[in-house]
């Protein structure tokens, strides 16, 4: 993309270079804007055209990278050669540069930069992401929260880019805690608490139940059996299970909805307790499965016995276990949906599980297991509300409904809004992710409920307050006269600022879409912000904000 600038670059250093222009368009990258200093527009890194070759000195690169600048010519598009550090920069007609962007940014709307050069060639493929997974009956913590906004980042990106995309729930749904929330349930449970409040009832048996089965082995010994009977096929255990699961879903399909996600399939361990007694025999047909002494059965991967490289796949009584499913479950997925990349959002305390099973896949005799990709994220700490520590991701719903309910009445220039209870809910939940993607994932950090709302700042309130600012104007003045404007009214530093900004956003997309990293449009979202009320005159960039970047995290309905 960047309105063709970075192409017709391309096809003069072609000419010049005897190279294809499609080899030379990566290599070509707008110039991040400075506050100190005009920038060119674009840069080649001579670096890149010279390769991985490490004989090349500094002083050489800079005599080349001159050679090159003094062969190249100014034209209708580039006004201005120059050099820097091994680059050669390129300076785009102003008049050319204003009128291109803003009619291009006019007419894509939220699909501008998609349709870049950077794009292009790129094959569309089957993905598949596997996201939030919560446990049924368990503490929907803050974990589960990060890899649901992340999981949702990478689905919204990767379909935008033109890939089909299926979304995928896979609960925590199986396993010896239903043999203790079957128990549980037939000592403490509650029919009509379960249908009213099912997660919170649930989550209180099996409190229970575990403080009772730590001092009592009868409770745990029925806890144990009742989960057999469950692998077993027990019609009475499986009903009572299905109506946990059931109610359980229908419950997370309501909160999800208060965050704009949705799921294509939820699936769930319980799916391939079946399947994953086929993966035990196929490791066992493969010579890959071990006894030991206490009658359960692993996988060694080192092949040294290295205790770090042993994977466990079957308990002595012979039921599956997580990593058993796991297995099973990338084998239906490949045959049901034959995809091109498999990606799992977990926290980063699941990177060993994820290296076994892709380990195991490929041993296993399955090559596609290279298509399998684990994102990890790190660990949040102090997310807690009033009440205390955080239980259900709809406690942390209400708890931003309330805290920015109270953040908007605090501030004089609020307006009045039609349903204010919503519209603090989606800032706030808008202003959560905003912090949360500010970082790299897989760092850990401090959890600030004071820090994410702050209305000024580098922070997703203001970056709300300004979107909503833009829209205000656009409501008040419509955009139409965009169609034919005065370009020299748009010569400003400060103007010029934004354009070369808005040049960089296909290269933003192609990054984040590599390493599937939000900060990088997060980032680029906020300098853009910043340039923005920078412009006096910033009624001539509306549209900027609305469309760029929102609609990857969901943080409009």
């Amino acid at each position: 993309m960047a309105c063709g600038f970075r192409r017709s670059i391309a096809y003069q250093l072609s000419r010049l270079l005897d190279l294809p222009p499609e080899n030379l368009i990566k290599s070509i990258s707008a110039v991040p804007i400075s506050r100190k200093e005009e920038v060119a527009d674009f840069q080649l890194s001579v670096d890149s055209l010279l390769g991985n070759n490490n004989d090349h000195s500094r002083p050489d690169i800079q005599v080349q990278a001159t050679r090159l600048a003094e062969k190249l010519k100014c034209d209708t598009v580039v006004s201005e050669i120059s050099t820097g550090q091994g680059t050669v920069n390129f300076k785009i007609n102003r008049e050319l540069l204003t009128k291109t962007v803003l009619q291009q940014v006019i007419k894509d709307g939220s699909k501008y930069g998609l349709n870049s050069e950077l794009f292009s060639g790129l094959p569309q493929k089957k993905i598949v992401v596997e996201f939030s997974s919560p446990n049924v009956a368990k503490k929907f913590h803050v974990g589960h929260l990060r890899s649901t906004i992340i999981g949702n980042f990478i689905a919204n990106l990767k379909e935008a880019l033109g890939h089909q995309v299926t979304r995928i729930n896979y609960l925590g749904d199986w396993g010896m805690q239903f043999g203790l929330l079957g128990t549980g349930f037939q000592l403490f449970g509650y029919e009509e608490k379960l249908q009213s409040n099912p997660l919170q009832h649930l989550f209180e048996v099996y409190v229970q139940v575990n403080k009772e089965a730590a001092d009592n082995k009868n409770v745990a010994k029925s806890a144990h059996e009742f989960f057999q009977r469950l692998e077993l096929g027990d019609m009475q255990a499986l009903e009572l299970w299905q109506k946990f699961r059931d109610l359980s879903i229908e419950e997370y399909v309501r909160i999800y909805k208060r965050l704009g996600v949705h799921f294509d399939e939820y699936s769930g361990e319980s799916f391939y307790r079946e399947k994953s007694q086929e993966v035990l025999k196929l490791l066992d047909s493969k010579g890959l499965l071990q006894k030991t002494i206490k009658g359960t059965a692993i996988v060694n991967l080192s092949g040294n016995g290295d205790p770090s490289s042993i994977c466990t796949v079957m308990r002595s009584d012979g039921t599956s276990l997580y990593a058993t499913r796991d297995l099973a479950a990338a084998i239906d997925r490949m045959d049901k949906y034959n995809f091109d990349t498999m990606i799992y959002v977990t926290d980063k305390g699941q990177k060993k599980h994820f290296q076994q099973v892709f380990q195991m896949l490929q041993i296993m005799g399955y090559d596609w297991a290279e298509r399998c990709q684990h994102v990890p994220f790190g660990v949040v700490q102090g997310m807690k509300t009033r009440r205390g520590e955080v239980t259900f991701l709809e406690d942390v719903l209400n708890e931003i409904r309330s805290r920015m309910l109270q953040n908007m009445a605090s501030i004089k220039t609020t307006k009045e809004v039609e349903n204010p209870q919503e519209t603090a809910e989606r800032v706030g939940l808008a202003a959560l992710i905003i912090q949360d993607f500010k970082g790299v994932l897989l760092s850990d950090y401090q959890f600030s409920w004071d820090r994410i709302f702050q209305s000024r700042g580098d922070t997703g309130v203001f970056l709300q307050y300004t979107h909503a600012r833009l829209h205000s104007l656009e409501e008040t003045f419509g955009c139409g006269y965009l169609n034919d404007f005065n370009t020299a009214c748009l010569q400003e530093p400060q103007s010029v600022s934004i354009l070369q900004h808005l040049l960089r956003f296909d290269e933003v997309l192609y990054r984040s879409s590599q390493d599937l990293q939000p900060r990088h449009i997060v980032s680029y979202l906020l300098t853009l912000r910043n340039a923005v009320i920078q412009v006096s005159a910033f009624q001539c960039w509306i549209h900027l904000l609305m469309e760029l970047g929102f609609d990857f995290f969901k943080l409009r309905q």
